[in-house]
């Protein structure tokens, strides 16, 4: 049978069995109490609790971020609420403990640390009102924890639970506990009347602290009467049943026990003043301890009572024992000699330490007894006698005894097993001494550093390694100036950790380090006007220092010249000065704190330093996630520290979040420490717990800037002094509070207001209720225009992620109008759900997403209908339809997720009474003609249930708009894109627009990140859009680079991207600034046109470093390829390029005439994209592409023309087997002065026969394998009036780059950088983009961006590499030492912007790559490249289907995996398994590593290696792919 081995286990199951809410307290989020593992591991279980009618609620909340706050909300909801915690929170929860004593709250304390724990954390709290209950073995704090929550049950007053755990790690395991004595003793129906009852209390704390008068509470034990006093208890069976004096306790322990019987006790003696009178006595708390312990001893035989008495009922001399380890005292009483001290004596602990019961201890201690040692473990001791000693006296001046025993008391240290002995005969010896002496120490004073061991040294206070972002930032900006005055590492010896971490001792610090630097200062300037130097050299220096040393840049620019002459001086003077040279500095002194200083126990060390006006720094990091607990619970508040302060008017103080704007976070802290004043940087880093990964962190941050609960701000109350703004705003929304501060500002001056009380977690501007009326308004609305109509109403739900089922949606909608029906189309989250049972007709259409998940704009409703208790649809007529596709899970136990959503909601529909119109259609992607197919079997078989399946007359229905129309229909690529743009109602523009964008190199997205937030919040998608240059070759000028950063900076997200297409790509373009980065771009002699859309896109070309001449060949062949077919239509520059006086800006040449004679007015049928390669490097992936040309040099070394290949192309829809990717096949050899005209007839023949009907089946691989590659070259021939002739030869060595230096035949330098996944941005660790516009201000070659997706620096002359090789390690950019199989990955960006994204990739390859390296530095392979490649979804941006090993998204966070793909990128890999997660990608590979290592020939490579041993099957070519896959599609069985 399972045991219990630990007495934070035991205490756990018994919290998490008596509670709805158990608040956690934990050393961090991510670290674990000893009780907090069990407590997890329950509710992750769904274990049951006999107190909760679901799964209890473990709130996990830091120990030093005012943890007891998080019990006011429950308590207040009428939820029983438990405490799990360490001693250390108790003395600073004093105000919440006087509070929480009114209510059956039960608090269990893990005395810290174990094994020498201070009790004192006990005794100060003693008078809060609370009872007190201790257990020492394990199986006494299984019973005790029991017996607390019990009686706070039954008393309804607070009960603490407190214990040190290293009493019972020696004792055996024991037994589960009881559930059926547990709900027995928990008094279940006195419960239920608790959580019936709900606080309608306004104010933040319950009660206030005022006493309560009860209607429940007491029930069996004591009857409360109307003023709030007590009858005497109904029963007396408590006392009746009570054990007998001397009977032996049943309770487990390392030691015999004997417990005696207990009376009626007096009222609590008090040593210090006493709270408010309480409605519950102390002869109450006694009552019911002994009706449960009764109830114990029943059922158990273990017996309990208020006071344990061990030892002889004769004994003359006796200890009484407030501390740690009554077993081992007990076992040395029972082997002590007639030689011993200690011998014939007793031991008595309190098991109820408050009340105080004074009857009960007089009832165990025996009449003999003459003297009695108390011993307390108590070593902050605030007066002369020990508040155990003065209890203990009280009682015995109570007591019947005609001669009271002498008390003396001892302080109890640390002793040890082997010094037990020694320690007790000095104390016995000096008690039974004529003359004791009081207060002796007995044992060390501070215990070992051993002790502080285990989860308990977790508490030491540390830094997250998350908030490092911040400090490094710190770091880099105000380097070895920088002090933090309250760092945990500063060598205080009077002060802990705890007090060093906080505000006051941080202030304090720096108030004492200011007058030491002002007296300083006095001391430089009284020696500056002596003559004590042996030379006058130092005199000028130091004046000057003097006079500059309150100015930070002048000081410390003259400080090290000051320190050199006095350095040289020799003179007594000069050495005293140089004894404290550090102050000649000028520091920049911060305080660092968290959002514990944001709660009401830890924000006065902030009004401290506000109200002062000293000239301090604050940075104070955030880490609440944004939710909508967060945003809500109004019971958890923090104090807004940033609208605090700003209500000072004295300070500065900004709103920042690294992971949503690096330089915002950077011209925040030098502003705050340019500014003569307090400041405050609030740092947002949102984390569940310390150890989320840096992409939790980011999304999180998203939301929360998005949604406007953390906005980014700054405010400089001194900036109208200058003429500016005093508030600058640098995110889109703010909160409302923040608003209504600002107008304030404006009329009412803030520098008198110094007690303001803001709190962060009020309403946002936008909510649910929004959302609700939101819904409310569109239903009456369609239903207003209903109302005219006649026949049968009919409402049509529709989830959508791809638009298909929206789209069948609207054309059921129309065709029911067309029969006479009142028809209403609405997407399932807009529809108000409590509006369905009223319907008559519901038809519900619904996509299949992720793990047969519902789409976004359904899982709400989904979730309201799953979850419904009473939705009655018993006069609802329903049906649904379900679009999924039967291949997507192909493994046998996934087939159940195929049309998943639609059949639960049939289901679900049915359990509620909902009656069947036709039975759940399935629509399967599969079928011949997709889900049409059995979407047209089932539409048919509704009009004929509905009854109206042979209507005559019915209308013809227009076909749907395909992209052929938007073309054709845009006037040569105009549409109404500038009438999109200059609407303000919306971030978006129209779905034809978004279409047509895409040609002039823009595409409209969406953060996926912050969807379902701003959902909630009433709010449409963060829309912004992605724009792509066209670059040919990937060349740009160190100018370009520079406006290319600025144009991501101040137009963008503050990142750019460096694409597999070798150009620049900037991400978060809103639409309002998307018109000014076009022209931006337009003035860096750059453009946009073509870089997307049905045209030939940006050409490609090998970088080639180290052959410069031949670089510049083949890159000058690719821009005349480009110019050669770009569009013709002025459409690009009308909309993009007009200045104020509405006339066209050319980048160069005349306007040109709007026809396009290449392409025609509906342009190609899909993409085109060409790639030049120069052997031996396929750094452009030449197989891939439309047309890929393989450059051929003469024997001179100069570039002759290009063997042509034709029909590359890498989009695939998975599970689709009419999809593919393919390879380019040989046309042949072309000069290259024709290679132009050559692409271009290509592309005619391409654009006059490919699929205009099907999109998916446009690309040219497939115009080429329906014509045949003969004949379509023979139709290209024909047009071009030339012959391809036969290739020449040709060798490839690899398709990946080559890192580090290489120095070309002309004598100019390259370097060639890693940039992991091409995202160029800055970061804490990593000023990545800093650093290169750093560079691009001195270099003066070119910036080469590569088909991987890295950067070259070029064309760096001898003379300047000492220079650029300085610069390029201080920005850390000369890093290439990473392992060959990370330098040889490459992803798409996919979430959060990519629309098609299914899975993460850019955010998710480097950590799957680390995890991976580890089995590659074991098997010695960090230097063999493995082309890996990942995707979010199976278009194939980052060309994953010519990899060695690719992922591409299947789902979110699953994947399908590929292997065999040739490593010099001619071979197609092939599906290995499909739909893995993480845990089965590390099984595969792993394994897969280390034997590649161990097995593979000389030279091998891992992708023929995985074909040499059988693991997969070669593709030969593309419409291979599907066949003799590892892992067989099985059909439904």
């Amino acid at each position: 049978m399972a045991a219990i081995l630990t007495a934070g286990e035991a205490v756990a199951r018994i919290a998490y069995l008596a509670s709805d809410v158990v608040v956690s307290v934990q050393p961090a989020l991510a670290t674990d109490s000893e009780f907090s593992k069990f407590l997890h591991q329950f509710a992750a279980h769904d274990a049951s609790s006999i107190i909760c009618p679901t799964t209890p609620e473990i709130l996990r909340v830091r120990h030093n971020a005012d943890p007891l706050l998080s019990v006011y909300q429950p308590v207040r909801a009428g939820k029983i609420t438990s405490v799990a915690t360490s001693s250390d929170i108790l003395v600073k929860s004093i105000p919440h403990l006087y509070r929480l004593a009114q209510h059956p709250v039960v608090i269990h304390v893990s005395l810290h640390p174990a094994g020498f724990p201070d009790y004192s954390d006990i005794t100060s709290i003693r008078n809060a009102g609370f009872a007190f209950v201790q257990s020492n073995t394990l199986q006494e704090a299984q019973d005790l924890a029991l017996t607390a929550h019990a009686l706070a049950i039954r008393s309804g007053k607070g009960v603490i639970h407190f214990f040190d755990a290293a009493n019972s790690k020696s004792d055996q395991p024991i037994q589960h506990e009881s559930r059926e004595l547990v709900t027995q003793v928990l008094n279940v129906d006195l419960v239920r009347q608790y959580q019936g009852t709900k606080s309608e209390e306004s104010t933040l704390y319950v009660s206030e602290g005022r006493s309560q008068v009860r209607s429940i509470g007491l029930s069996g034990d004591v009857l409360p009467k109307a003023n709030g006093s007590t009858s005497p208890p109904a029963q007396a069976a408590a006392r009746d049943e009570s054990p007998a004096k001397g009977q032996s306790s049943a309770s487990s322990s390392s030691s015999d026990r004997k417990n005696s019987s207990s009376a009626q006790s007096e009222a609590d003696s008090a040593t210090t003043l006493e709270s408010q009178t309480k409605p519950v006595s102390s002869d109450d708390i006694d009552s019911i301890c002994n009706s449960v312990w009764s109830q114990i001893r029943t059922s158990t035989g273990r017996e309990y009572s208020a006071f344990n008495y061990t030892g002889p009922r004769n004994a003359e001399a006796a200890l009484f024992l407030f501390g740690s380890d009554p077993g081992l005292f007990a076992a040395e009483f029972e082997s002590a000699t007639q030689a011993d001290f200690f011998r014939h004596v007793g031991l008595i602990t309190p098991v109820i330490y408050r009340p105080w019961l004074t009857d009960r201890l007089n009832e165990v201690l025996p009449p003999s007894v003459k003297r009695i040692a108390v011993l307390e473990q108590v070593r902050r001791k605030t007066t002369k006698w020990g508040p155990v000693l003065l209890d203990l006296l009280m009682s015995l001046k109570a007591s019947d005894q005609q001669q009271t025993p002498l008390v003396v008391g001892y302080q109890l240290g640390y002793i040890e097993y082997t010094t037990v002995t020694q320690a007790l005969s000095g104390i016995f010896q000096n008690l039974l001494s004529k003359s004791p002496i009081q207060n002796l120490e007995v044992g060390a004073h501070q215990g070992p550093s051993a002790v502080l061991s285990g989860v308990q040294n977790e508490f030491a206070l540390s830094q997250p390694k998350l908030e490092n972002a911040y400090m490094k930032m710190l770091d880099q900006i105000f380097g070895q100036r920088l002090l933090v005055a309250n760092s945990l590492d500063s060598k205080s010896v009077v002060a802990s950790n705890a007090t060093k971490s906080s505000p006051e001792f941080g202030f304090g610090s720096l108030l004492a380090r200011k007058e030491h630097r002002q007296r300083f200062i006095g001391e430089v300037q009284a020696a500056a006007k002596t003559r004590d130097f042996t030379t006058d050299a130092p005199l000028k220096w130091l004046s000057q220092w003097a006079l500059a040393a309150a100015k930070a840049d002048e000081a410390n620019k003259l400080a090290p010249e000051v320190i050199n002459r006095l350095s040289t001086d020799g003179s007594p003077t000069a050495t005293k000065l140089l004894s404290s040279k550090g102050l000649f500095y000028k520091e920049s002194q911060w305080l660092i704190g968290s959002d514990a200083w944001a709660y009401d126990l830890g924000n006065s060390g902030v009004h401290h330093v506000l109200a002062s006006g000293e000239n301090v720094n604050m940075l104070i990091v955030d880490s609440t996630p944004y939710s909508e607990r967060a945003a809500h619970d109004a019971a958890r508040r923090k104090k807004d520290i940033g609208l605090y302060a700003m209500n000072f008017g004295n300070a500065y103080v900004a709103s920042t979040a690294v992971y949503s704007s690096y330089t915002q976070v950077l011209q925040a802290m030098m502003e705050a420490e340019a500014f003569e004043g307090p400041s405050v940087v609030l740092a947002y880093l949102p984390y569940n717990r310390e150890d989320d990964s840096p992409l939790t962190v980011l999304q999180e941050t998203k939301k929360a800037v998005d949604l406007g609960y953390w906005p980014l701000y700054r405010w400089d109350p001194k900036a109208e002094e200058k003429g500016e703004e005093p508030f600058k705003l640098d995110s889109e929304r703010i909160k409302q509070e923040l608003q209504e501060f600002l107008r304030r500002d404006n009329h009412v001056s803030q520098l008198m207001r110094r007690h303001p009380q803001f709190h962060a977690n009020l309403s946002e501007s936008y909510g649910s209720e929004v959302r609700k009326v939101q819904k409310r308004k569109a239903k009456e609305a369609y239903e207003a225009l209903l109302e005219g109509l006649q026949g049968a109403p009919m409402t049509i739900l529709f989830a959508s992620d791809n638009s298909n089922a929206e789209n069948l949606s609207k054309r059921l909608g129309s065709r029911g109008k067309a029969r006479g029906m009142k028809t209403m189309v609405m997407a399932m989250d807009d529809y108000p759900l409590e509006d369905l049972a009223t319907e008559e007709n519901v038809v519900l259409i619904t996509s299949t997403a992720g793990q047969g998940e519902f789409p976004q704009n359904g899982r709400n409703f989904w979730e309201g209908v799953k979850n419904s208790t009473d939705l009655d649809l018993a006069n609802v007529n329903f049906t649904v339809f379900a679009l999924g596709d039967s291949h997507y899970w192909p493994r046998k136990e996934d087939r159940h997720y195929y049309n998943k959503s639609g059949k639960d909601l049939f289901a679900r529909l049915v359990t509620l009474g909902g009656k069947t119109i036709v039975d759940c259609g399935l629509g399967d992607d599969q079928d011949p003609d997709g889900y049409q197919t059995g979407y047209g079997e089932w539409e048919p078989k509704l009009w004929d249930a509905l009854g109206l399946g042979n209507i005559e007359g019915l209308p013809d229905e227009p076909p749907p708009i395909t992209n052929e129309d938007i073309k054709a229909g845009s006037n040569f690529l105009r549409g109404t894109i500038a009438e999109g743009l200059k609407d303000q109602s919306t971030g978006a523009i129209s779905a034809a627009d978004q279409q047509l964008t895409k040609f002039h190199g823009t595409y409209m997205q969406d953060d996926r990140d912050l969807r379902d937030e701003r959902k909630a919040q009433g709010l449409e998608p963060a829309y912004s859009f992605m724009i792509r240059c066209r670059l040919p070759g990937g060349v740009a000028t160190s100018e370009q680079w520079q406006q290319m950063d600025a144009i991501s900076t101040q137009l963008g997200n503050e990142t750019m991207k460096l694409t597999t297409r070798q150009t620049f790509q900037f991400h978060g373009v809103v639409k309002g600034k998307l018109r000014p980065a076009m022209q931006a771009i337009n003035q860096a002699l750059m453009t946009t046109i073509a870089a997307c859309g049905d045209v030939n896109r940006n050409v490609m070309c090998s970088s080639l470093p180290e052959m410069s001449e031949l670089h510049a060949q083949a890159q000058a062949v690719a821009k005349k390829i480009s110019d050669h077919l770009l569009p013709s239509t002025t459409a690009y520059h009308e909309i993009w390029l007009k200045d104020e006086n509405d006339k066209n800006v050319q980048v160069a040449g005349d306007a040109v005439q709007d026809f396009e004679p290449m392409y025609g007015p509906t342009y190609l049928p899909r993409k085109f994209k060409i790639t030049i390669a120069v052997p031996p490097h396929n750094d452009t992936d030449v197989y891939a592409h439309d047309v890929g040309l393989i450059a051929v040099k003469g024997e001179d070394g100069q570039l002759t023309g290009f063997n042509l290949l034709a029909g590359g192309g890498m989009g695939v829809t998975h599970n689709m087997k009419k999809t593919y990717p393919q390879i380019g096949r040989m046309f042949g050899y072309v000069d290259k002065d024709q290679v132009h005209f050559a692409c271009e007839k290509i592309m005619y023949v391409q654009r006059d026969n490919g699929d205009r009907g099907n999109r998916k089946h446009a690309r040219l691989k497939y115009t080429i394998d329906t014509m045949g590659v003969e004949v379509f070259k023979a139709n290209v021939e024909e047009l071009w009036g030339q012959k391809f002739e036969e290739p020449r030869p040709f060798h490839f060595d690899s398709n990946i780059d080559t890192f580090g230096w290489l120095k070309d035949e002309k004598g100019m330098n390259h370097f060639t950088m890693f940039i992991e996944n091409g995202r160029i941005e800055d970061t804490a660790d990593f000023p990545m983009k800093t650093g290169l516009r750093e560079i691009a201000k001195v270099h003066k070659g070119e910036f080469r961006l590569t088909g991987n997706q890295h950067l070259i620096l070029s064309n760096v002359p001898s003379e300047e590499l000492e220079m650029t090789k300085g610069m390029l390690k201080k920005y850390k950019l000369d890093n290439t030492n990473f392992s060959a199989l990370r330098l040889s990955s490459s992803a798409c960006v996919a979430f959060p912007t990519c629309g098609l994204a299914m899975a993460e990739s850019e955010r998710y390859l480097p950590e799957l790559i680390t995890k991976l390296e580890g089995v590659v530095e074991e098997c010695g392979m960090r230097q063999d490249s493995i082309v890996m490649r990942m995707t979010g979804c199976p278009n194939g941006c980052a060309r994953p289907w010519l990899a060695e090993v690719a992922f591409v998204g299947k789902a979110y966070g699953a994947y399908n995996m590929y292997l065999g793909g040739g490593y010099h990128g001619n071979r197609l890999n092939k599906l290995y398994r499909s739909s893995i997660k993480e845990e089965e990608i590390l099984a595969i590979m792993k394994p897969l590593m280390k034997r590649y290592a161990l097995e593979r020939n000389e030279g091998e490579r891992f992708g023929d290696f995985v074909v040499r041993i059988g693991m997969i099957k070669p593709t030969t070519e593309g419409r291979d792919f599907h066949n003799d896959t590892a892992e067989l599609e099985e059909d439904d069985e």
